[in-house]
């Protein structure tokens, strides 16, 4: 009985038979059965045949009729290609896995970023998303008024409205509108209305300045969407205060660009506000509690030494004589022996309202920036110089011919006349240039050259204002040898106006210069008025040459002067006139450049309060001092003495002996 035995359990290190016997056969090089999914049988040589692909079509992996494919070597499977290699479709695990590690990264990535917004720089991103929603603006402030002594304005602001759209918010429907209506209420070109109204991406466009209140208020209450305006001032002068010249005006910047709108920029401007606003989705600027980053400042009031009523009148004066002796231009200073200047007129003028129709030359300030030669005027400067130094007195009697001779010029008097002996007094008088010539002699050159400094010549005034001409004061070391009697009746050196006017104002102030000035002091926004800095003060001559030169003066105005036009009923008047060749700009000789015509003087003369200095440039009638610029000087003067409530003089004028 055969005994049935146990299969044994197989040694799981221990090939399987099928498993063995094919490596048997292999290894004898004998062919043996492969089972189902083993390797097919070899042939001899170590080739096999092909085995086609589980995906390739019957007969595609079979050679060509007549070509055998090679065979492949033994022991190697048929290669995969590399791509097929790492993405098998059996191995989804791992793309899912890879996937997995990918979305990891990418959200540690942003929770990164959002714990650093959020966290560690929250307050430096809020901060910038701020600043990208805020804004600073200036807030406009307002230019101090230009006032004369009483208060009354040369030059003020008052506030308007600048018009602009912000094409961002302007809705569709409403653009035809806006643009009709903007260009017929400010009579504007439609086409550049319509080319602001689309400048997108822009949140501003200009449209107009310098718009009344009212006027925007009619236009506000269309309720255009992305039409506004914001507040701004505008400088106005106000019409005939004759001081254009002297008070300048401003740019479309609202900063002045002449005269003492320019000189004073820093008192008059102040300083603009500044304020934080947030611009809303549709530009509307919103203001932020607490934004208000500076509080503006308002400029300070200046208050001039001038009177407006005064000034006003001596520009109408000056006007209306230059237009009777078609004369090119002419100036009128009225000042106080104390310096201050009560008004300064030129003429050619113009409106200061409307620069645009003016020319540099109308918008200069003649009375500073045209230099003339003197003439007779300069008279009282040789005399003052002479007395002073004890070199003559006022009747010291002279032998004055009608011409005489020094080097190769003859020098004349205005009208001829016999040989005379005149005192200096009388050669005053009688404006005599063979006199003078003779008092500065006695003088000398570095004399009068001293005096003349001492009274202002050869440098600026001190007022300080755009386009002054010192004049012209040579060294007497570069005087020639017919200088010194040329200069002594004003021929050969150039002053302006306000020299001249402060040359007699020495004499009326006993001989004490003092510095001329135009601006009295400033005014803050609470009123308080603060003086302006003292002038500068030199004593030129005594009080006693003062005086006498006065009372030469005075007989300059009376029955045997030359300037009887200059006399104002009830008050006594002291003055003196000049007539002056003028150089031709084409040859640069006398001949054919025409005159200069002055006069100047002060009342009452026994005891100045004013002086009044014409000076008018090529008449073409009445060219004689006395003849073409006194009757202005009367008309100054008197209206002057009056509106400043001067009382008329209660004394009689002294006789002073005029000849032997």
């Amino acid at each position: 009985m055969s005994r049935s035995r146990e299969p044994r359990p197989r040694d799981p290190r221990r090939p399987a038979d099928s498993t063995r016997r094919a490596a048997a056969s292999r290894s004898s090089g004998k062919p043996g059965r492969a089972r189902a999914g083993g390797e097919p049988p070899r042939r001899r040589g170590g080739s096999r045949e092909p085995v086609p692909h589980p995906r390739t079509p019957p007969g595609a992996g079979a050679s060509p009729p007549g070509k055998r494919r090679p065979a492949r070597q033994a022991g190697r499977s048929a290669p995969v290609p590399p791509l097929r290699r790492r993405f098998r479709r059996g191995n989804p695990g791992r793309r899912i896995k890879i996937a997995v590690l990918l979305m990891v990264v990418v959200l540690l990535i942003f929770a990164g970023r959002l714990v650093q917004i959020q966290g560690i720089q929250a307050a430096e991103y809020a901060s910038a998303a701020s600043d990208l929603r805020l804004s600073t603006i200036d807030i406009p402030t307002t230019r101090g008024d230009i006032t004369d002594v009483n208060g009354n304005p040369f030059a003020m602001s008052v506030a308007v409205r600048t018009v602009f759209v912000d094409p961002v918010d302007i809705r569709d429907d409403e653009r035809d509108e806006i643009v009709a209506e903007l260009s017929q209420r400010f009579d504007l070109d439609p086409d550049e209305v319509a080319a602001k109204v689309d400048a997108e991406p822009s949140r501003y466009q200009v449209i107009m300045r310098n718009v009344s209140p009212a006027e925007w208020e009619e236009l506000d209450e269309l309720d255009f969407q992305g039409v506004a305006a914001q507040t701004d001032y505008k400088r106005v002068y106000p019409e005939e205060t004759g001081a254009a010249n002297l008070v300048g005006f401003v740019g479309s910047d609202g900063h002045g660009l002449e005269g003492l709108e320019s000189v004073l920029e820093d008192t008059l401007a102040g300083e603009p506000g500044q304020q934080q606003v947030e611009v809303g989705a549709a530009g509307t600027q919103i203001p932020m509690a607490n934004g208000l980053a500076r509080e503006p400042v308002p400029g300070q009031d200046v208050r001039l030494t001038l009177d407006q009523d005064v000034q006003w009148h001596a520009q109408r004066a000056l006007a209306d004589r230059v237009a009777d002796l078609d004369a090119e231009g002419g100036s009128v200073i009225v000042m106080r022996p104390t310096g201050e200047i009560v008004a300064m007129a030129s003429y050619p003028t113009y409106n200061p309202n409307d620069i645009q129709d003016s020319t540099p030359e109308q918008r200069s300030n003649g009375a500073l920036a045209v230099a003339f030669e003197p003439g007779s005027t300069n008279k009282v400067i040789t005399a003052a110089g002479a007395l002073e130094e004890d070199l003559t007195t006022p009747e010291t009697v002279y032998t004055v011919p009608y011409a005489i001779q020094r080097y190769d010029q003859t020098f004349r008097d205005a009208h001829f006349h016999e040989t005379e002996r005149l005192t200096l007094n009388g050669i005053m008088a009688q404006s005599s240039n063979t006199g003078t010539i003779q008092v500065a002699e006695q003088l000398g050159a570095e004399g009068l050259y001293t005096y003349l400094g001492k009274f202002g010549f050869g440098k600026p005034t001190g007022l300080d204002l755009p386009g002054e001409n010192a004049g012209i004061l040579t060294d007497p070391d570069d005087w020639w040898g017919t200088q010194l009697a040329s200069i002594s009746f004003g021929q050969g050196i150039s002053v302006n106006a306000v020299q001249m006017a402060s040359v007699y104002a020495t004499i009326a102030n006993d001989g004490v210069r003092v510095e001329p000035r135009v601006v009295a002091g400033t005014v803050d926004d609470s009123g308080e008025f603060t003086p302006a800095p003292g002038a500068r003060q030199e004593q030129v001559v005594s009080a006693e040459t003062a005086e006498e030169v006065r009372l030469m003066l005075e007989a300059v105005t009376g029955e045997e002067g030359t300037a009887q036009q200059a006399r104002i009923p009830g008050y006594r008047v002291a003055g003196k006139t000049g007539t002056a060749n003028r150089v031709n700009p084409e040859t640069g000789r006398y001949a054919g450049g025409g005159y200069t015509s002055t006069f100047v003087g002060m009342a009452p003369a026994d005891d100045p309060e004013l002086v009044v200095q014409v000076v008018l440039h090529g008449p073409q009638r009445d060219y004689y001092g006395g003849e073409a610029a006194a009757p202005v000087f009367t008309d100054v003067m008197s209206f002057s003495l009056k509106t400043l409530q001067v009382p008329p003089t209660d004394t009689e004028p002294p006789n002073i002996r005029l000849s032997e």
